[in-house]
């Protein structure tokens, strides 16, 4: 189950410009951190699915636009620059996690998304016998 999850077929990568991964595991969690500068939280989507997968989405379009006069609406182009860029990763999540209690967060280019594990206790809690009749 855990070389599912930290081994290369974890991530299923869209395009070759998907940014840097690290997944992270402590004793209480994992953490998985996308390197993300210059993109805001609006840029991303996170998505869980049935099957216990993160999907993690971004796309950002942005226009640059350089001219001397003081009006370029005469669609005469010094220069103008049009940038697009998308990726989408999946991840496969192990059964370990607390899936209704995963939180992301956006800071200093890094979008870090906060997993944390079920404990021995909760797992036997989610136990049961069952009676043959």
């Amino acid at each position: 189950m855990l070389d599912d999850f930290f081994g290369n077929e974890w991530v299923d990568k869209r395009n070759s410009t998907a940014p840097a991964v690290n997944v992270i595991e402590t004793e209480k969690e994992y953490k998985v951190e996308i390197a993300a500068p210059g993109l805001t939280r609006d840029d991303f989507k996170i998505d869980i699915n049935e099957d216990n997968e993160i999907t993690v989405s971004m796309e950002k379009k942005s226009e640059k636009e350089e001219c001397p006069e003081k009006e370029c609406k005469k669609h005469t182009y010094l220069r103008r620059e049009f940038s697009y860029s998308s990726f989408r990763q999946r991840m496969i999540l192990p059964d370990n996690v607390k899936v209704d209690e995963i939180n992301a967060k956006m800071e200093n280019g890094v979008l870090t998304i906060e997993i944390p594990k079920r404990t021995e206790e909760e797992k036997r809690k989610n136990m049961r016998q069952i009676e043959i009749r």
